[in-house]
């Protein structure tokens, strides 16, 4: 079962998570282009995951987390 793609800012820090990235930053930027690709594939996914037993990780939280250490690690 298809985990859901919540986003919660404020469960482990007390600040906010979008006063900690600069506003010019290009993790912004990266992030709207990767957000509209995951939205258009949100059917995809979908076919991908059975209707019973226990919710997964959502496959876009799991997107996110590999590009952002692959930009980690190749520091672009």
């Amino acid at each position: 079962m298809r985990g859901a793609d919540n986003q919660s800012g404020a469960l482990f820090s007390y600040v906010n998570l979008e006063e900690r990235v600069p506003a010019a930053h290009p993790l912004r930027v990266i992030k709207t282009i990767v957000d509209d690709a995951l939205i258009s594939l949100d059917s995809e996914f979908e076919a991908l995951y059975g209707s019973t037993g226990r919710s997964s990780i959502a496959p876009e939280r799991l997107l996110r987390a590999s590009l952002l250490q692959a930009r980690h690690y190749l520091r672009f």
